[in-house]
């Protein structure tokens, strides 16, 4: 069986990263290990978990029964928000190290900026010692608006390679996009198929059929266009393969404009500037 070859965006560390990677969110951890098994054997090799997720020990499970090389894969995961402050943060990543099996992560994320503890910024300098002792190859957040963006901006020394959010047609977060890209970080998009909500909307229904498609391969196809990096879940084997099968076509810029007509701030997780644990 031939794998799909994955593109690769560049992060502005130097750091490649593949651009469509596997999610892991709400999979029990008993189900994590065959699930990543079925992606690592679609073709996947970016793998996106985190200490909250309580799986960081299955992943690790399926990356050591794989039989690929450690160099082959990319690996996330993130500090959760009972974990920030700088020594707690270290501590952390002791630990998500320890259930993956690993001696290093490939991107390492802040998971949410919780502002009732405004610790976020001490969190980032922790993640900026990792990074700095070679301990962690990239560095990066998650959920973080743009003026979380300015504070660690204007209080730390390194930019974040990735900002990992909410993103799909009905919520598209273009601030947030904007502020990543004048800061050159890359958007990752969590949820990227709204959990399913918008599969059945009209105008990407209409898209797929026209081309020979599912509804979820063409908003992860307009995701792939517009430069994000996506995480798609499942744990059925034969949506995970379908689910990476998105790099034989391409949407019209009429396609693209009408999906992106589908904004109607459908926001299905927690917003980053409420949301404390």
């Amino acid at each position: 069986m031939t794998k799909i070859q994955i593109p690769e965006v560049t992060l502005n560390n130097g750091v490649t990263m593949p651009q469509l990677g596997f999610g892991v969110f709400q999979v029990a951890d008993d189900e994590t290990t065959s699930a990543v098994l079925s992606a690592l054997d679609a073709g996947y090799r970016s793998i996106d978990t985190a200490a909250v997720y309580g799986n960081e020990a299955g992943v690790g499970r399926a990356i050591a029964e794989s039989g690929i090389a450690r160099s082959g894969l990319f690996v996330t995961s993130k500090v959760w928000v009972s974990d920030h402050g700088f020594d707690s943060t270290l501590r952390a990543y002791d630990a998500t190290l320890q259930r993956l099996g690993l001696d290093r992560l490939d991107l390492y994320l802040v998971h949410w900026p919780t502002p009732a503890s405004d610790l976020y910024p001490e969190t980032w300098r922790a993640l900026e010692r990792l990074y700095a002792e070679g301990r962690v190859r990239a560095i990066g957040v998650s959920n973080f608006e743009p003026e979380h963006l300015d504070r660690i901006a204007s209080e730390n020394g390194i930019v974040p390679v990735v900002n990992q959010v909410e993103l799909h047609p009905a919520l598209q977060n273009r601030a947030v996009v904007a502020a990543d890209e004048a800061r050159g970080i890359v958007t990752e998009a969590w949820s990227p198929l709204a959990q399913g909500a918008v599969l059945r909307d009209d105008v990407i229904t209409g898209i797929a059929n026209r081309h020979g498609r599912t509804p979820a391969q063409v908003v992860l196809r307009w995701h792939l266009q517009q430069g994000r990096v996506v995480i798609p879940k499942s744990v059925t084997p034969t949506r995970i393969a379908e689910n990476l099968d998105v790099f034989g076509f391409d949407l019209g810029a009429a396609e693209l404009a009408a999906i992106d007509g589908l904004e109607r701030d459908g926001r299905t997780g927690p917003h980053p500037l409420t949301f404390n644990g």
